[in-house]
């Protein structure tokens, strides 16, 4: 991405994280410890505020929230998380706004009290039809358990969540039709069997549900499984079931997010049977096929791109280097700047490795070009420091149109691919030249390693792999075309 999140402006949506101590309780499980060190492996996803909360399971339940704006670190102090120690299960979440203003009201999760009883609950995505659902809000109708009321949600909203709601001693993870966010499961076993094969069921310490599974490895679970498009599961200390499937309208395919795998999501994360790691690199070795330089090496700037520029290299037969050395304490706001300063731009942040390239032909693969003002210094610092050409490749399409699913993407307006400037982007950035990963290969890329469920899953996930078995994603900030109707 370019440089920085906040200069090149996309944006994460939230992760959401839970967390239900198995066996006997009350447990020994440390499950407000659990969470925090959860949502610090999707601190990516949102920095803007965090919080959790716990509950010991108890009917009617008590719920202990604890929630704070900035990183999780600041949001949820140690000595605060001591006082949360007598919770049996609990549950979340890490935000990144992209409607409300930020602060903490806004923080989730939610404590709610319903007619039904108190809730707690964790959303990461954005409602296409919020408008049409507040008219209907006022409609009363008497559903006699949580699943019939999620249900009823899941039918009269087609996208875009994933939802975590904890009830007395169990919480639901609910993922909607489309699959448009993600959401997985984790078994929680002894550090002694974390990378052993074969764990039996007698070794689960609890199980716990997230965003990504990349939070799993740090507080030792194991990957499970992805909560499937339209399931509600039900996670218990006795278990993870499948309690329904919300089946999409005929014929639509599923809508994946497809820039979880392009920038948004860690690169150890899984998703759909395969690493995000892997994939970027498959796609940057799409882009070396579709788009060739005749050049001496290849590189990149952000580390989100480096498994693409890797694959990129692997494919073109070039050597990989490293073109810049980021100093990681020059904040924004670190010393107020002068002129000086500001004709040194990304100078102040970047150490330049002249010996890797100095009278070469640089390839430098970035993710995505959002704006395209932050790629244009780094491409005039590695000429001035001796590059005889740079070119661009991008292991991504040109983003042209906003996100409405919970992806903070800038207007449409305001995109460098809808400007007149991009005709000549190459000499709008001072590339020598600019070439992207066209959408068919792009999708090429991450189709090819899919693994639906396999055969082995338990007799209650037959209906939810049937619902779920045909392969689909979102490309609507790349083509226009979005897997719902919106409605405002």
């Amino acid at each position: 991405m370019e440089l920085e999140l906040e200069e090149s402006g996309l944006a994460e949506e939230c992760g959401v994280f839970g967390c239900v101590a198995a066996g006997q309780w009350p447990t020994q499980l440390e499950v407000a410890q659990v969470l925090a060190l959860g949502l610090v492996a999707l601190q990516h996803r949102g920095q803007e505020s965090a919080g959790i909360v716990v509950s010991s399971g108890s009917s009617p339940p008590t719920y202990n929230t604890l929630k704070g704006m900035g990183l999780v670190s600041n949001a949820l102090k140690p000595d605060e998380l001591l006082k949360l120690r007598s919770g049996n299960l609990g549950i979340g979440h890490t935000r990144y706004s992209t409607t409300g203003v930020s602060e903490l009201q806004n923080c989730q999760p939610f404590v709610v009290d319903t007619l039904h009883g108190k809730i707690a609950v964790a959303h990461n995505g954005e409602l296409v039809n919020a408008a049409a659902l507040r008219k209907k809000v006022r409609v009363r109708r008497s559903w006699r358990t949580w699943t019939e009321r999620i249900k009823n949600l899941m039918n009269e909203t087609p996208t875009s969540y994933s939802l975590l709601v904890m009830h007395k001693d169990v919480i639901y993870a609910v993922r909607d039709p489309y699959g448009n966010r993600p959401l997985c499961i984790g078994r929680l076993v002894p550090v002694s069997r974390l990378h052993s094969t074969g764990a039996e069921d007698g070794d689960t310490e609890g199980w716990v549900v997230s965003s990504e599974s990349c939070s799993f490895q740090s507080i030792g679970a194991r990957y499970h499984r992805e909560v499937q498009p339209g399931e509600i599961a039900q996670i218990s200390k006795h278990g993870v079931k499948t309690l329904s499937v919300i089946p999409r309208p005929e014929g639509d395919a599923p809508a994946f997010c497809i820039f979880e795998y392009v920038y948004f999501a860690r690169p150890d994360s899984i998703f759909e049977g395969q690493m995000v790691y892997t994939v970027r690199q498959r796609c940057g070795c799409q882009l070396a096929m579709e788009a060739p330089a005749d050049a001496d090496v290849v590189s990149t700037v952000p580390e989100s791109a480096t498994p693409a520029a890797l694959g990129y290299a692997q494919q073109a037969g070039l050597p990989y280097v490293e073109v810049l050395c980021k100093n990681r304490y020059v904040g924004r706001t670190f010393i107020q700047p002068n002129t000086r300063l500001r004709q040194l731009g990304v100078a102040k942040k970047f150490g330049v490795l002249t010996d890797n390239f100095a009278g070469k032909r640089v390839v430098l693969v970035d993710d995505s070009i959002v704006r395209g003002n932050t790629i244009s210094p780094i491409i005039k610092l590695l000429k001035e420091a001796g590059a005889t050409e740079v070119h661009i490749r991008v292991a991504s399409p040109p983003i042209r149109f906003p996100c409405y699913m919970g992806i903070n993407i800038p207007t449409k307006e305001e995109l460098i691919a809808n400007k007149p400037e991009f005709e000549d982007i190459a000499g709008y950035i001072g590339a020598s030249t600019v070439r992207y990963l066209s959408v068919g290969g792009l999708l090429s890329a991450i189709q090819e390693g899919i693994q639906i469920l396999p055969a082995n899953h338990d007799q209650q996930m037959e209906t939810s792999r049937k619902a779920s078995r045909s392969v689909g994603h979102c490309t609507a900030c790349l083509t226009g075309k979005y897997p719902v109707e919106l409605e405002w």
